[in-house]
């Protein structure tokens, strides 16, 4: 028998989703909802540069947040302490280094939050992202999950299941803000062909 391409833990009827934007988030939240499941929304994204993207950003997550009566809470925004934390990686690749060590900073925050609210999941709209690689992100879920006890993540790819195209579809029907660039400012850099051909394995 044929395993469906999206699977929730057993049990689950509430969830930490960490969300990277409204466009991403989407499709992730309408499936949660229709299958019983209450997503509590974390914007948390300090490595958006500049403020005024984040803020922009911030704002689409919150409305679509409110449009839906679910839970919306703001993240610090302290990009400073971003940079201090991917210090030394500034010069890595799209998918290198950095760019996990980005997603395992914010999925640690994840996690926390999760446990300060009485969550036992969390899972992140990061593998919504055809630009982002899933192993990455499984990684650093994992080492959200090691570093913040009694937090578990939800590995899944948001890509499945037919929610990539229904994120486009609803990007439309939102009129969503549809940013051009992954969030910091060493991924505006132009994408290489080695990306585009990345991204293809994790489909």
């Amino acid at each position: 028998m044929k395993q469906p391409a999206i699977q929730k833990p057993e049990g689950l009827s509430r969830v930490l989703l960490h969300a990277c934007c409204a466009p991403c988030s989407s499709a992730i939240v309408e499936w949660m909802m229709a299958n019983g499941v209450i997503p509590v929304i974390y914007y948390f994204n300090p490595n958006i540069w500049p403020r005024e993207e984040y803020e922009i950003r911030k704002q689409e997550s919150k409305r679509h947040a409110e449009s839906l009566g679910l839970r919306w809470i703001d993240g610090d925004y302290n990009h400073d302490e971003w940079l201090g934390g991917v210090c030394g990686l500034e010069a890595e690749p799209e998918r290198g280094r950095r760019c996990e060590r980005c997603f395992t900073l914010r999925l640690i925050a994840a996690a926390k939050q999760a446990k300060a609210l009485g969550i036992k999941y969390f899972t992140t709209t990061l593998a919504s992202s055809r630009w982002k690689s899933l192993e990455q992100i499984e990684c650093a879920g994992h080492a959200a999950e090691e570093a913040v006890e009694g937090a578990y993540f939800w590995a899944q790819n948001w890509r499945k299941g037919g929610l990539y195209e229904r994120r486009n579809q609803l990007l439309k029907e939102y009129q969503f803000y549809n940013q051009q660039y992954c969030g910091c400012e060493f991924s505006m850099r132009p994408k290489s062909t080695e990306i585009k051909e990345n991204e293809k394995n994790d489909e």
